[in-house]
């Protein structure tokens, strides 16, 4: 019989990412960024005891994580403040919403998400408060942590609910789950001990499924703000494991862990916005914050993580528990300026590390059908002089009918033609094949004219014998997109590019010009000969779905390109911001992507 992974307990509170106050509050006054950090929780705290106590809400009938992710963040903030301050009121507030939570009739475990967040909000009052709660109040957290916590979660591990999926997925709703669980677990494993081992015995059987998906390089195929979400809750599960059991049990060394932190750091543009791919918006982090980078870069010793999380920085608790660092920028860790992401298939281009103006795109392949992705291989963004001008989308409502399910690839955004990609033969149908997978053929870091070609002929069947597309920084100073396109049968080929910019189109279609921010791009349209760009609105082409409710992209219009295809075609694209009034890119020998 295997030892329970609770022998090594410790059996004294706090026993989650933190063993003594003193030594937070010692740490805390003596760094200048600690203390404005606490300032600003304070702040926040103050803000919380004029806050109204947390309800049972799901307001759109399915989730009730928000209310599970506010008790967490009044757990973390009144707990830490009283540690740091001693003022009774923040345990008299949080002690609201604590008994209001554990009186709710469940946490929602049909969406175990709101479960796994409400366990952890649970454990963290519970674990850093424990020698101030009374006796009764105690018991009473105690016991909403087991029954609507942990033996929900059994079942799910058991496999006798229908809401356990999570178990044997690979994607953020693993991470999730099973560190939320665990967190209570470890919280309360010295008074139900055969629940929280059996817990904790299961979080760690099934977390290794999402941690294979860091390998080999740490990107997350779900994107930057996912990565996020699914990364700071595989950091709360490991960071609690060794400060309450001594060990991760090997779990922080897996493949590409270490190098986690540099996606977050690739995919964000000069602008401070990222590359919003699979259901993603452009603000940096999906809005959350970053102690995770903290921890990430004393446990790698990659003070350049660190760095990250300061530039994003929004103080939650564990900064000062995990914060007291040093940073380091990318360009004084001399971070490569390009990088291909293998397994994800991304790639990320850029002219400078420190210069708001600097050319950045962010271009991919990958997988069609992985967790909350897009119709999108093949498509980019790309910024210049301070400005994003090929734009992604991003999510629409997650509330939409079938937007998880059967009716996924009937959404604009979610389809080829709601990208900068190309769209084959347009139809109803899926215009991506879904379960396609794509990848970066050929990658360059060469200074000045880096570049990437992706084969996406996978995404375009039965109709295409061929796709490739490349990408190119020519000279540091412009962009090239070129695709070379043979179709099993003549048919009709659609470029696009969505843009926020005004455009304009000179008099024979060969050029534009998008303006934007007192700046402009130059889209100059090298080949073949006989195109022409247009302007369209980013909504379906008339054979295309347009189902109800969907986004209305109000201010975004797209640059088209539409072919006849009837033999082997290239068409070349060159991107050239106007870095002075008279600037013209060298344009490029024509040349296959082969030979790139």
């Amino acid at each position: 019989m295997s030892p329970s992974p609770l022998s090594t307990l410790r059996r004294s509170h706090p026993r989650l990412f933190v063993h003594r106050w003193d030594e937070v509050r010692a740490r805390v006054a003596k760094n200048t960024r600690l203390r404005e950090w606490r300032d600003a929780l304070r702040q926040r705290a103050a803000a919380i005891l004029q806050e109204p106590v947390s309800r049972y809400e799901i307001p759109d009938g399915l989730r009730l994580l928000a209310t599970s992710q506010r008790v967490k963040e009044r757990a973390y903030v009144l707990a830490l403040m009283y540690r740091l301050e001693g003022d009774p009121r923040y345990v008299e507030r949080l002690w609201q919403d604590v008994q209001s939570a554990g009186q709710f009739p469940d946490w929602n475990p049909r969406h175990f998400l709101d479960t796994a967040e409400m366990t952890h909000a649970f454990a963290v009052a519970y674990d850093w408060l424990y020698d101030v709660w009374s006796e009764e109040q105690s018991r009473f957290i105690h016991n909403a942590i087991l029954q609507k916590g942990l033996e929900p979660g059994l079942k799910c591990y058991r496999g006798e609910w229908g809401y356990g999926g999570w178990v044997k997925a690979s994607n953020n709703w693993n991470q999730v789950c099973n560190g939320g669980l665990t967190l209570g677990a470890l919280a309360i494993a010295d008074e139900a001990e055969a629940v929280a081992g059996e817990v904790v015995t299961e979080a760690l059987r099934s977390l290794p499924l999402a941690m294979a998906s860091y390998a080999p390089d740490g990107a997350w195929v779900e994107g930057p703000a996912y990565w996020n979400y699914a990364t700071a809750y595989t950091v709360a599960m490991l960071a609690g494991l060794q400060s309450a059991l001594g060990s991760d049990f090997g779990l922080s060394r897996s493949p590409g862990f270490d190098r986690a932190g540099l996606f977050p750091i690739y995919m964000t543009a000069p602008s401070g916005r990222v590359f919003n791919f699979a259901d993603c918006g452009e603000t940096p982090m999906g809005g959350h914050s970053t102690p995770h980078f903290f921890w990430l870069a004393k446990e790698f010793r990659r003070p350049e993580y660190a760095w990250f999380g300061i530039q994003h920085i929004r103080p939650v608790a564990l900064h000062l528990v995990w914060g007291d660092v040093s940073a380091r920028s990318p360009k004084q860790a001399r971070l490569p300026l390009n990088v291909h992401f293998r397994g994800v298939e991304v790639v990320a281009l850029r002219t400078a590390w420190e210069d708001p103006s600097a050319i950045y795109v962010g271009f991919k392949a990958g997988l069609t059908t992985a967790p909350h992705s897009n119709l999108d291989v093949g498509s980019f963004v790309m910024e210049a002089i301070g400005q994003r001008w090929a734009i992604d989308l991003g999510a629409d409502d997650y509330n939409l009918p079938g937007y998880f399910g059967n009716l996924r690839w009937t959404y604009y955004r979610l389809r080829a033609e709601g990208h900068n990609t190309l769209v084959i033969n347009p139809s109803a149908e899926p215009d991506q094949t879904p379960g396609a997978m794509t990848h970066i053929v050929r990658f360059s870091d060469r200074a000045g004219n880096a570049f990437a070609v992706a084969d996406l002929t996978s995404a375009y069947q039965p109709a295409a014998r061929r796709v490739w597309r490349g990408v190119r920084l020519i000279d540091d100073r412009a962009v090239l997109i070129q695709d070379e396109v043979e179709l099993v049968e003549p048919g009709t080929l659609f470029w696009f590019l969505h843009t926020r910019a005004d455009v304009t189109l000179d008099a024979d279609g060969r050029q534009a010009e998008l303006q934007q921010g007192g700046t402009t791009l130059r889209v100059h349209l090298l080949q073949p000969s006989t195109a022409r760009l247009r302007v369209m609105d980013a909504k379906p082409l008339p054979s295309s779905p347009n189902p109800a409710r969907q986004a209305d992209n109000k201010g975004v219009r797209k640059l088209a390109i539409e072919l006849n295809v009837r033999r082997p075609l290239r068409l070349r694209v060159l991107l050239e911001p106007l870095w002075t009034r008279d600037f013209w890119a060298q344009v490029p020998e024509e040349t296959p992507l082969t030979e790139w």
